[in-house]
């Protein structure tokens, strides 16, 4: 199995952070790749899904496993994607700190279709992505 995590530090309080990015539904709001994201729930087994739609053609279907939004994290994991991962489940977490904020987005997957490093190299991709932006968002 296979892992990435990264951290950013952010000059903002940790719930500010928090309500940007704590909706499992708000990746648009704030990721570059994602150009829409449509959330469904299955009323009899409570599953949250979100089906991310990509800038530029491609789809991912995410399930929530776990929100706390007093730790402000969640867990996901993949259901559908192009990606070269499989029983991939990641937790972003937003935590305090002196100076403001750091968030967290770290996952373990298993690679298909290409070398662990190589998928571990896209997923941090999309991380440092996502975390470039906030960063343009936070005026870093």
């Amino acid at each position: 199995m296979a892992n990435v995590s990264v951290k950013t530090p952010l000059p903002v309080a940790a719930g500010e952070v928090w309500d940007l990015i704590g909706n499992f539904n708000a990746l648009p709001d704030w990721h570059p790749a994602v150009e829409r994201s449509e959330i469904s729930e299955d009323k009899k087994t409570k599953i949250t899904t979100r089906t991310l739609h990509l800038v530029g053609g491609g789809v991912i279907v995410e399930k929530l496993e776990q929100i706390n939004p007093n730790e402000r994290a969640y867990r996901y994991s993949i259901v559908d994607s192009p990606l070269p991962v499989s029983n991939y489940t990641a937790t972003l977490t937003v935590h305090e700190t002196p100076t403001g904020c750091e968030v967290e987005w770290a996952s373990d997957f298993d690679a298909v279709g290409a070398a662990a490093d190589e998928a571990a190299k896209v997923i941090q991709g999309i991380y440092d992505a996502g975390f470039d932006n906030l960063k343009k968002m936070f005026r870093m």
